[in-house]
């Protein structure tokens, strides 16, 4: 049963994955006619208003690396924030594992000691 179970659970985290993005359909352009970025995010939208607040403004410097698109752009914000999160979950799983460890230490002693 838990073969099945496990086998169903990975079936449904597929079709989550795959589904909404097979059912979703991309429109073609904006109002103002550019083509729509599905996965843009918030860095666009920001420029674009800077664009459009003040005209003349300059960057301060360029990318050193920049993606081909949107989508991969984003694929590397999430691996990142993959990466951090991972980091962050094996540091309290050590921090959590070296605590138990150090208090399992300190109590044998004493276990010891009151049985003579």
């Amino acid at each position: 049963m838990k073969r099945y179970q496990n086998l169903l659970l990975l079936l449904a985290v597929v079709l989550l994955a795959v589904v909404p993005l097979w059912l979703h359909s991309t429109p073609a352009t904006d109002g103002s006619g550019k083509p729509v970025e599905i996965f843009g995010g918030a860095d666009n939208q920001a420029k674009d208003l800077i664009g459009r607040i003040a005209p003349a403004y300059q960057p301060w410097f360029e990318p050193v690396l920049e993606p081909a698109s949107s989508e991969i752009a984003s694929l590397l914000f999430a691996l990142q924030a993959a990466l951090g999160a991972g980091f962050i979950g094996y540091y309290l799983g050590v921090s959590v594992a070296r605590e138990k460890m150090r208090r399992a230490a300190t109590k044998t002693p004493e276990k010891a000691a009151s049985a003579d």
